[in-house]
């Protein structure tokens, strides 16, 4: 009871992060489009005053958009958040924030100027208390409501167009069980008809950033309604497991003694309510989710298609999945081949990256083998494994970082299908964040893994092996180079000498080079390398 009153203290005194604030979802800001809060610090909007941003104009990217989706004008979330809003806040240096009152991931203190770095850690390597602590913040998010952020029960054309406002209340756990489901919903065209191929947060290059985005705040939210300031997700290493080793009445909940398909009712987790799990029923009303219950959490691990996905995956699955040199490739969808984000994802096969649909590997595996709530994308969040499953795909994805080191310009800037582009906003986060934000590693996001932290001569090894496999794609060149290289120096000296030979036999005066040779000694040659 102290920890839900504490909790429900904090998050009234505190900013929170997720869909629409608060203080916008009212027919003023949305006739306006104008999303601008003040931050309590100094009464102004965006905290200008304290030159920590100032409302601005939102900047949209004017890249072209893959053909997956050929519509316009007819769903919310294109050029999100547009539709809603086209002036937000836009913070300076290190703030962050609807209203410009954080600091960003990795930053801390009164001016956010402190670096920070924390850990996450195996959940198999917690204490008990530890691992009682995070399964009681899993409870006290799924119980206290939200203050700073509510969700839209219609779309704006429902709304006729922001001056029938339709939003509602939400509990901190289910906010971002409702972000997820509304990033991945299907487009409502009208009618009984939907667009079913559009995913702002699956299917494409997006797919690693927005689930590292979506984990970051979800983090945050619960150290703010705890107060504990140090909280991180633990993550579930499920490489070469042979069941769900967290299935079970310690962890996330053990199997219900008669019911397979539910949990057992010595888990905290058996008594949750699922929201936005009926897709067809929101699709024929042509309605939104509005996060009403829709009853138990659902899942029987191990008793799914085993055609589709006949085992969870091996070590050698994921470090097949590392060895891939491209982060996208080709359409950019579930149909790529030899693209790392696909085969993560679980789209192509994790021993020859092929794109193959029909199967679910590596992230996809998970879901499908936990069969049941788990196992449907849009409502997918509501089994709290989501979370510490999502933390082990993201640290497989740090690790292709690590090893790879690639430029933002790796992420794609044109062509992606609609919101993955690199400049796109992710859907449906406010404050903004394009994906290009996050395609970079976690530590410049003020996080790491506890199994990534490892000796120095390892960490050595890493950073060579991006270059080493340059050098091998290349060897050819330097062996040529070398060699042209090994001819001219000959070349040279052979005229050199003659040079002095030639001066010494016919001139008693000795004229200087114009090169002296200690300064020729010193001359370099700089390669592109």
């Amino acid at each position: 009871m102290l920890l839900f009153a504490m909790g429900f203290l904090l998050v009234i005194l505190q900013p929170s992060m997720g869909q629409f604030p608060r203080i916008c979802a009212n027919t003023q800001s949305l006739l306006s489009k104008e999303c601008c809060p003040p931050w309590d610090g100094d009464g102004s909007p965006c905290g200008e005053l304290s030159s920590r941003g100032s409302c601005q104009n939102i900047l949209l990217s004017q890249a072209p958009l893959g053909p997956q989706f050929p519509f316009s004008g007819v769903d919310d979330r294109e050029d999100w958040p547009s539709v809603f809003y086209n002036r937000t806040c836009r913070c300076e240096g290190n703030f962050m924030g609807f209203n410009c009152g954080e600091c960003k991931f990795g930053f801390s203190g009164l001016n956010c100027t402190e670096r920070q770095l924390r850990t996450r850690r195996n959940i198999f390597q917690l204490t008990t208390s530890e691992k009682n602590k995070f399964l009681a913040y899993l409870n006290l998010a799924k119980n206290i409501p939200s203050q700073e952020y509510v969700i839209a029960t219609g779309t704006y054309t429902q709304m006729n167009n922001g001056s029938n406002p339709m939003f509602r209340d939400i509990n901190v756990y289910d906010l971002f069980v409702w972000m997820h489901y509304y990033a991945s919903r299907d487009t409502l065209l009208g009618g009984s008809n939907v667009w079913r191929d559009i995913d702002f947060a699956h299917e494409a290059p997006g797919f690693l950033p927005w689930h590292r985005a979506f984990l970051l705040m979800w983090e945050r939210q619960i150290q703010k309604i705890t107060g504990d300031e140090n909280f991180t997700i633990p993550y579930w290493d499920w490489r070469d497991a042979e069941d769900c080793g967290v299935c079970n009445d310690e962890y996330m909940g053990g199997r219900h003694p008669t019911n397979p398909n539910l949990l057992s009712l010595a888990s905290i987790f058996s008594s949750w309510q699922v929201i936005c799990t009926r897709s067809e029923e929101y699709n024929s009303q042509q309605a939104l989710c509005n996060a009403t219950s829709e009853g138990p959490i659902r899942r029987n691990p191990g008793n799914n298609d085993k055609s589709r996905t006949p085992r969870l995956p091996s070590s050698a699955d994921v470090e097949f999945c590392l060895s891939l040199t491209q982060y996208e490739s080709g359409s950019m969808d579930k149909m790529a081949n030899y693209s790392f984000r696909n085969t993560l994802e679980g789209f192509a096969d994790p021993q020859t990256a092929i794109s193959n649909p029909s199967q679910s590997g590596l992230h996809n595996a998970l879901h499908i083998y936990m069969n049941g709530s788990m196992s449907q994308v849009q409502g997918s969040a509501n089994d709290p494994i989501f979370v510490i499953h999502h933390a082990f795909v993201d640290s497989i994805f740090e690790r292709w970082l690590r090893r790879h080191r690639p430029m933002l310009e790796v992420y794609p800037a044109a062509n992606a299908p609609i919101g993955h582009n690199r400049e796109n906003y992710m859907v449906p986060f406010i404050p903004l964040y394009r994906n290009g934000e996050f395609f970079k590693s976690s530590r410049e996001l003020g996080y790491d893994y506890e199994y990534l932290q490892e000796p120095a001569l390892q960490s050595f090894q890493d950073f060579l092996t991006p270059y080493l496999q340059q050098a091998r794609q290349i060897w050819a060149w330097l062996v040529g180079a070398a060699v042209v290289g090994g001819i001219v120096t000959a070349v040279l000296t052979g005229l050199i000498k003659a040079c002095r030979k030639k001066k010494r036999g016919t001139s008693s005066e000795i004229q200087p080079l114009l090169i002296e040779s200690e300064d020729y000694n010193n001359i370099t040659y700089q390669s592109n390398f």
